[in-house]
């Protein structure tokens, strides 16, 4: 499973598995809400500052995981292993933040 990077996915591997993540304007309405962040602008701006805690993190992962048709939820996002460990969940939900907003010519 390839994630394409162009169309804003994020490869994530949960206990060995690759998972395709991709953020969708549902899910990024939702981490507003989530996260309590005035804007999508807002949410950017604390990950670009490094001002995002874990529950920021996990928030991210789990609503790209289910945009790229993941079934679990938060819940179970706390019991498996991601693959790099905590730097690298907070990396993949920079990314998928990032490539949600690119712009692809």
């Amino acid at each position: 499973m390839m994630a394409n990077q162009f169309t804003g996915e994020v490869q994530i591997t949960l206990d060995g598995q690759p998972h395709v993540a991709k953020l969708t304007l549902g899910a990024l309405a939702e981490l507003e809400t989530e996260l309590g962040a005035e804007s999508l602008v807002e949410l950017i701006e604390r990950f670009e500052a490094g001002r995002f805690g874990s529950r920021d993190v996990i928030a991210i992962l789990v609503a790209g995981l289910r945009g790229g048709g993941w079934a679990g939820g938060r819940d179970d996002l706390l019991t498996v292993d991601i693959d790099g460990g905590p730097a690298a969940g907070a990396r993949s939900a920079a990314q998928l933040l990032s490539r949600a907003f690119q712009v692809v010519a």
